[in-house]
C-alpha cells in the first residue's frame, strides 16, 4: 500500500486480515474517487514525452523486479545501484518510483506535472495595499479577505439562494443593512442606519465578482427553484427520445390532459359537463398515436385503463362506435410496446404490476414534475388541440378568466361523444398526413425516401424494424387492467362491495351449499367501477374466467357505478340515522301505552281474583276456560250480514229468562266435582 498524498511515501505491507478488520470497524473507507490522468501540453508535447521516457529509463529495471521491490532493504540497493548508473541522486529516483506506483503502474504517470504551474485560479493574498485597478473619483475601497468573503456567504445564502427570487442588488443591500453599519437613528419613530463611509465597505462588483466566482450555475437554480423544477427547465439536453428506441413498439409515451373545452350533457344540452379528460398514446419511433381515450374520468388508474384498453383494441371497430368508417390500414395499432413511459400517479401500484407479470411490459414511470421525460406526448397534445381549436364552441383562450372576457362556459355545445368524433378524425388526419419537420431521419430512413409522417414512419419500421410489438386480445389486457378486491363466499351468494352475485362455476360447483356447511372462504374479483352489473372472477391457476351476475335485492343497483352505489347505500344509512331518534320516540311512547293496559288490567285482576282457587285448580282448567274463551268472542265478532228491518219477520224468540236462571259461570271446584261423578257412572 502506497500513500497518496505524501510524495516522499513508499510501499507499506500490511495483512489481508488487518485491512479487513479496519474496514469492519470503518478505520478504513472509501474516501473518493483519484484522478490519476496525465495531461501533455500540446506546447511542450515532445519534451514531455523525453523527460517521460528519460525517468522510464531510470525505474525500468528497479520496478520490473515485483514483489521483492516492495521490500525497503531490497528497493535501497536497487536505487543506489540506478544513481551511480544514470548519475542521479536517491530522491529524483525515489520521486520517480512513488509517481509510477500511486498513479497506477503506468509509465504515463512519469509525465512532469506541468499543468500545475504557474497561479492560475488561485487566490492572491489580501495585504495592506488595495489590489486590481485604481479606482476613478478619489475612493479607494477595501480588499476582500476570508472575513470579508464569509460575510458576502452568509447575505448571498440568506438573501439570494432562496424562493423569494430576489436579486444581486437587494440581497447586497441587505448585507449592508447587516454588516456595514456604523450608527442607527429614530426619524418619526422608525429606527433607521447610518452606512459606514464607502472606502470600508465592499462594492456592488466586488459582491458580485466573488458570488460568480464561488457558486455555479446548477446551484444557483436548484437553490431559488428547487432540484425538481431545475431538472424540468434548466438541465442540460444532450440526448433524443429517438435515441432509446429501434422501431415501432420499442416505447409508447402516455399522458392525460384536461382539454381546454366545455361540453354539454348528452341527455340534455342546457347541462353543461365541463371539460373532458384527453388520454393520448404515442408510439415514440414514428410518433404515431396508437391508443387514446376522453372521458370525464380525471388523470388516474381508471382513465390510463381505458386508453390502454384502445391501445390493443382494433381501431376500425373503435372507430364504427362513433361513425367514422375507415379502413384497417388506416390505423393499423393493436398491440402492446416493449416500454411504456408513464406518469408516476397512474401507473405506479399493483393494478400496473400485473400488466407487467401478464404481458412481459416493462413500465417506467417518470419523476415529480418531469413532463420534459414525456416530451413527444407532451408536444402532441399541443398540436392536435391547436389544430381544432378555431372550430370550436366553448373552447378556453388565453384570455380565460381575466376581468371583462366572455364566460367560455356559456359557449358550449358539443357533447362528449361529438368531441371524441371530432377529436378521431383530428388524430387520423395526423398520423397520415402531418409532416414533422423537426424529426431527425436516420440514414435508413434516409436512404428509403421515407418522410417524417407517422404512419409511414410506423408502415416502414413494421416492414424493416420488427419484433417489439406484442399482441394481445382486448378482453385479456381488459382483465388484467380492472382492479380486483376480495370478495366473501357465504350460502347467500357471492358478497362484494355490499353487492350479492352468483356465477355459473359457483353453482356446478355447490359454492353455497359448501359454504353453509364448512363456513364462509375468500375469492379475488376483478371489477369495473364504473358498472357493477357484473364483476370477474379469475382462476389464475386454471387459466378460468367466469362472469358474475348480480342477484336478489342487489338487482336494484343494476346500471349503477360503484361510486353511485356507495352513495345511494350512505344515503340510506343517513336516512336512517335521521330518523332514528323518532323512532326511538315512538317507541317510547309505545312503551307508556303498553304499561298504561298492563297496569289497568292488573288492577282489574287484583279485583276479580278468586283467592280460593289452588294453583293446580287454576292451571288445570285452561282447556275449558279456552273453550268458553272462544265461545264468547265468537258472540261478540260475529256481525250481521243483512239489516235488522228485513230479517225481524225471520226472528224465532226463545223462552224469556227466569228470574231464578242463574249464569254465573261454575267454579273449577264444581266442574271437577261434576267431571269425577260423571266419570264414576
Amino acid at each position: 500500500m502506497i500513500q497518496l498524498d505524501k510524495e516522499n511515501a513508499v510501499p507499506i505491507k500490511k495483512s489481508i486480515s488487518e485491512l479487513r478488520e479496519a474496514i469492519i470497524v470503518n478505520e478504513w473507507f472509501k474516501e473518493k474517487e483519484v484522478n490519476i490522468t496525465s495531461f501533455i501540453s500540446s506546447d511542450y508535447e515532445q519534451k514531455h514525452i523525453e523527460i517521460r521516457d528519460n525517468a522510464w529509463l531510470i525505474i525500468k529495471d528497479i520496478v520490473n523486479q515485483e514483489p521483492q521491490v516492495f521490500d525497503k532493504k531490497y528497493r535501497s540497493g536497487l536505487i543506489k545501484s540506478v544513481c551511480e548508473q544514470h548519475s542521479v541522486n536517491y530522491k529524483t529516483v525515489r520521486k520517480y518510483l512513488y509517481k509510477y506506483w500511486s498513479k497506477g503502474k503506468k509509465i504515463d504517470a512519469l509525465l512532469p506535472n506541468y499543468i500545475n504551474s504557474g497561479a492560475r485560479g488561485k487566490e492572491r493574498n489580501a495585504g495592506e495595499k488595495k489590489r486590481g485597478r485604481p479606482r476613478k473619483y478619489g475612493t479607494i475601497g477595501i480588499n476582500v479577505d476570508e472575513t470579508t468573503k464569509k460575510i458576502f456567504r452568509k447575505a448571498i445564502e440568506k438573501y439570494y439562494l432562496n424562493s423569494k427570487q430576489n436579486s444581486l442588488t437587494i440581497a447586497y443591500k441587505f448585507m449592508l443593512r447587516d454588516f456595514y453599519v456604523e450608527n442607527i437613528y429614530y426619524e418619526d419613530g422608525i429606527e433607521k442606519m447610518i452606512l459606514k463611509d464607502e472606502n470600508k465597505i465592499p462594492t456592488i462588483d466586488q459582491f458580485k465578482y466573488w458570488f460568480h466566482k464561488e457558486y455555479d450555475a446548477p446551484e444557483i437554480l436548484k437553490a431559488r427553484n428547487g432540484e425538481k423544477r431545475f431538472n424540468k427547465d434548466h438541465r442540460a439536453v444532450l440526448g433524443t427520445s429517438l435515441s432509446e428506441v429501434f422501431g415501432p413498439g420499442s416505447r409508447y409515451q402516455i399522458d392525460a390532459t384536461v382539454g381546454d373545452v366545455y361540453l354539454v350533457s348528452e341527455i340534455n344540452r342546457n347541462w353543461i359537463i365541463g371539460r373532458p379528460v384527453i388520454y393520448v398514446v404515442i408510439d415514440v419511433f414514428s410518433r404515431m398515436v396508437v391508443g387514446m381515450y376522453i372521458g370525464l374520468e380525471g388523470p388516474s388508474w381508471v382513465g390510463a385503463s381505458m386508453a390502454i384498453k384502445n391501445v390493443v383494441s382494433n381501431k376500425k371497430e373503435y372507430c364504427a362506435e362513433y361513425g367514422i368508417e375507415i379502413k384497417e390500414e388506416k390505423w393499423p395499432c393493436n398491440h402492446l410496446p416493449e416500454i411504456l413511459l408513464a406518469d408516476k400517479g397512474e401507473f405506479e401500484g399493483y393494478n400496473v404490476d400485473r400488466l407487467v407479470n401478464a404481458f412481459n411490459l416493462h413500465v417506467e414511470n417518470t419523476a415529480s414534475y418531469r413532463a420534459d421525460w414525456k416530451g413527444i406526448v407532451e408536444r402532441k397534445f399541443r398540436t392536435i388541440q391547436t389544430k381544432v381549436k378555431p372550430l370550436l364552441p366553448g373552447y378556453i383562450d388565453i384570455d380565460f378568466q381575466e376581468r371583462g372576457t366572455r364566460d367560455y362556459r356559456l359557449d358550449a355545445t358539443l357533447t362528449l361523444r361529438e368531441f371524441n368524433q371530432l377529436m378521431i378524425k383530428q388524430i387520423l388526419n395526423y398520423n397520415t398526413k402531418h409532416y414533422m419537420s423537426s424529426y431527425v431521419r436516420d440514414r435508413d430512413l434516409v436512404k428509403d425516401n421515407v418522410l417524417p409522417i407517422p404512419s409511414e414512419l410506423w408502415n416502414w419500421g413494421i416492414q424493416n424494424r420488427t419484433g417489439k410489438l406484442k399482441y394481445h386480445s382486448e378482453e385479456d389486457v381488459m382483465l388484467q387492467l380492472l382492479p380486483r378486491d376480495t370478495a366473501t363466499v357465504n350460502y347467500t351468494g357471492i358478497h362484494f362491495k355490499g353487492i350479492t352475485y352468483k356465477c355459473k362455476k359457483a353453482i356446478e360447483e355447490s359454492w353455497f351449499e359448501n359454504a353453509r356447511m364448512n363456513g364462509s372462504w375468500k375469492i379475488y374479483l376483478a371489477y369495473d367501477r364504473r358498472n357493477m352489473d357484473h364483476v370477474y372472477f379469475i382462476d389464475e391457476d386454471k387459466n378460468q374466467k367466469e362472469i358474475c351476475y348480480m342477484i336478489g335485492n342487489s338487482t336494484r343497483f343494476s346500471g349503477l357505478s360503484l361510486d353511485d352505489i356507495n352513495y345511494l347505500r350512505e344515503e340510506e344509512r343517513r336516512t336512517a340515522k335521521k330518523h332514528n331518534h323518532s323512532q326511538i320516540q315512538k317507541d317510547i311512547d309505545y312503551l307508556s301505552e303498553a304499561q298504561e293496559i298492563i297496569n289497568t288490567a292488573s288492577k282489574e285482576y287484583k279485583q276479580e281474583k278468586d283467592t280460593t282457587l289452588s294453583k293446580m285448580e287454576r292451571v288445570g282448567s285452561i282447556t275449558e276456560n279456552r273453550q268458553l274463551e272462544k265461545r264468547y268472542q265468537y258472540e261478540n265478532e260475529s256481525l250481521p250480514l243483512l239489516d235488522n228491518d228485513s230479517i225481524d219477520d225471520k226472528i224465532v224468540p226463545f223462552k224469556g229468562r227466569n228470574e231464578k236462571d242463574d249464569f254465573k259461570r261454575t267454579s273449577v271446584r264444581d266442574f271437577l266435582k261434576r267431571r269425577m261423578e260423571e266419570h264414576n257412572e
